[in-house]
């Protein structure tokens, strides 16, 4: 019975259309029209909130969502993508003058960059300028490709305000990024700027690291990066600081630094260009360390150091359980470290090397405490990756706030800061020699005065006895 009822439904007629039944209306035009305005509104006002980069949508939905949904890693490559196709958000307002700084005679339009890390192999420079920062610096790149430490290997610790890394410098090599690199170079570059990066008042950056299978006390792979990327960079960064890569923080040690610092200055000195040269030191250096290495690089020709790289302490007030990672920390609870390293190597450095704060910065007020500590401009990492695309944006307002409140500029704030804190070289002692031709000097100025004064008073002559008595007087030995 039941077969013959399903076989009656396969026979049954459905009903077609007769005299009795009604077609569908046509669409309305006007109902159409209006679904179409409403969506074509809907999707420009999603599109011009989406490429703000200031938009709430980035900070509290996108960024958010990216964290949670995928792991750390694959949302930090989903976003480097992201900003590569050309479809990511920009800062669409100009810096404000006082954020205006200087390096190397070479002036800034605001003192936040983008700490190395971030974009490893060249992916998305113009992305990130895009986004507002005024240096952007890529890598680490080493010379050969390699794949860096086994997955999973990035952790969040959102209860922190960190991040711990063991990346290991995955590259993809030198010849790739450099590729990349080039194929920015404008066919018709502008004769005004002579900047790598091709943007106005801004830096290109190349963080430089070595091989994982490199000899351990060998800067071959240094002195390569500096040849390779020398001619196409505004600043090369000699990076000796990551935890993630054995035996490197041992060139932080004076002996293994000065070879180093003289075998990449020597490289550096033979590109026209002459890109600047700038060292990436740890936080976990203890104070007699960083006097020591502060002398190595006085002695060098090293144009700055930016200060600090991540951590290997584990701070008792981390909260979150991925604190147990082994690794690298980030984010804010490096901050304490990264500064107490730059007051240390302010004051052991004379203001002619600057030096760039990064650690925990993800505010303007953490931005200003760097710059009265000696620092001429800041890095981001962990803090660009918690707040989203506005980041740069948010810190730049926050500091021009500030310090419209005090009435000063970020350079008026870096000046005194570096001024009142930096080494100063000791005079030197003064020799029997050096006196005697000081004093005879100052006989001279004063024999000159006298008769002045005799030529006014019409008493003195030029060769009379008193002028020409003072200067005898004056040098006795007693004198000297």
């Amino acid at each position: 019975m039941a077969a013959l009822r399903q076989s009656c439904q396969l026979f049954r007629v459905r009903p077609g259309r007769t005299l009795f039944t009604k077609a569908a209306p046509p669409p309305s035009p006007i109902r159409t029209g209006i679904y179409a305005t409403v969506f074509t509104l809907s999707a420009g006002l999603f599109a011009v909130y989406y490429f703000d980069a200031r938009s709430a949508l980035h900070r509290y939905f996108l960024t958010p969502v990216l964290r949670y949904a995928v792991n750390a890693e694959t949302g930090h490559q989903l976003a480097v993508k992201v900003l590569r196709s050309g479809l990511g958000p920009k800062d669409p307002i100009a810096d404000d003058e006082r954020l205006q700084t200087e390096l190397w005679g070479k002036k800034i339009s605001n003192p936040v960059g983008l700490a190395a890390g971030f974009d490893k192999d060249g992916e998305a420079i113009d992305g990130l300028f895009d986004l507002g920062f005024s240096w952007v610096e890529v890598g680490s790149v080493t010379p050969n490709p390699q794949p860096g430490n086994p997955k999973p290997r990035v952790f969040h610790l959102p209860d922190d305000g960190g991040l711990i890394n063991r990346y290991g410098f995955p590259s993809q090599g030198h010849m790739t990024v450099l590729s990349r690199i080039k194929a920015r170079i404008p066919t018709f570059p502008s004769e005004d700027n002579d900047r790598a990066s091709f943007r106005k008042d801004s830096m290109l950056a190349v963080n430089l690291g070595k091989n994982k299978t490199s000899p351990v006390e060998s800067i071959d792979d240094f002195v390569a990066g500096v040849r390779t990327f020398g001619p196409y960079s505004d600043v090369l960064v000699v990076n000796v600081s990551s935890p993630n890569t054995p035996g490197l923080r041992g060139l932080q040690n004076k002996d293994a630094l000065e070879a180093l610092l003289t075998g990449v200055m020597s490289a550096r000195d033979q590109i026209p260009s002459k890109p600047k040269l700038v060292l990436k030191l740890a936080p976990d250096l203890e104070e007699d360390q960083l006097v020591d290495i502060a002398q190595v690089i006085r002695n060098s020709k090293i144009d700055g150091v930016i200060i600090s790289n991540t951590t290997t302490a584990r701070p008792s007030s981390l909260r979150h359980p991925n604190k147990t990672e082994t690794g690298g920390l980030s984010g804010t609870p490096v901050k304490e470290f990264s500064l107490r390293a730059l007051k240390t190597l302010r004051q052991n450095l004379p203001s002619s090397i600057p030096l760039i704060g990064c650690g925990g910065i993800s505010s303007g007020d953490d931005a200003l405490e760097y710059a009265k500590a000696g620092a001429s401009m800041v890095q981001v990492y962990t803090g660009f990756g918690y707040d989203g695309a506005g980041a740069c944006r948010r810190i730049k307002d926050q500091i021009t706030k500030k310090l419209a409140t005090e009435g000063v500029s970020w350079a008026d704030v870096v000046s005194k800061a570096v001024n009142e804190l930096s080494w100063k070289e000791a005079p030197k002692p003064t020799t029997p020699e050096t006196t005697v031709s000081q004093l005879t000097k100052e006989a001279e100025e004063l024999k000159r005065l006298l008769n002045e004064l005799g030529d006014r008073m019409g008493v003195v002559d030029p060769d009379s006895e008193v002028a020409a008595a003072t200067l005898p007087a004056i040098m006795t030995p007693h004198n000297v």
